[in-house]
């Protein structure tokens, strides 16, 4: 995790050309709607926010394994267990994600108002996807990593994944924008709970084989 902060802060390019991402998207959206005095609607606020920060989360955790040579690969082989490489990235992408997604959420409820009644519970939500998204494509991205058109491959197995998820963060989302209270999101909010658990042990159990190869 150290190495690849190192290497974040070192090149900087990356990090900026997601919050550009992030603003950019926010702008484009204030365009369409703020500025033409039309009021976006709750569900499409909601909608709008969790396209841009799956959008977001790809390009971040996509060149988890994908910007590593083979050399280098070869290089940790030699030095640490495949559990510690796999968990070390799924932490970095976590944390990496984590403040990209409170990030975006600030920017957007500024740009494009607030309409959430219960903030606690979106942000609680916002970050266990940012957890999920972290996991899932981390996994993907080091299975993609083999192959040898990777980026298609990140596309074409992470979106499917991403499916069951982003269902459950969009209904508790929605609750949150209502008001309703915790007990009607509380089933979902486990279940993140629990996909995000297994998917960090397959992750576990798995990447293992997928490292010998």
């Amino acid at each position: 995790m150290q190495k690849d902060f190192r290497l974040e802060w070192r090149q900087r390019a990356a990090l900026n050309g997601m919050l550009l991402y992030v603003g950019s998207t926010v702008f484009v959206c204030y365009l369409s709607f703020a500025l033409r005095g039309g009021e976006l609607p709750v569900p499409a606020w909601n909608a709008l926010f969790w396209i841009i920060l799956l959008f977001t989360a790809v390009n971040a955790a996509a060149k988890g394994f994908l910007q590593e040579s083979r050399g280098r690969l070869l290089y940790y082989y030699t030095l640490v267990r495949p559990q510690a490489v796999i968990l070390a990235k799924i932490g970095y992408n976590a944390l990496l994600l984590l403040g990209l997604s409170l990030v975006g959420l600030a920017v957007y409820a500024v740009v494009l108002g607030n309409p959430v009644q219960d903030l606690g519970l979106f942000v609680a939500n916002v970050m266990l996807g940012a957890l999920g998204f972290a996991t899932t494509l981390t996994l993907v991205s080091g299975i993609a990593a083999k192959a040898s058109n990777s980026s298609t491959l990140m596309a074409v197995l992470g979106f499917p994944l991403m499916i069951p998820m982003l269902l459950l963060l969009i209904k508790v989302s929605k609750n949150a924008l209502d008001g309703l209270e915790l007990e009607a999101s509380r089933s979902s909010l486990l279940t993140l709970v629990a996909l995000n658990l297994i998917v960090t042990a397959v992750s576990y159990l798995l990447f293992p084989f997928l490292w010998r190869s």
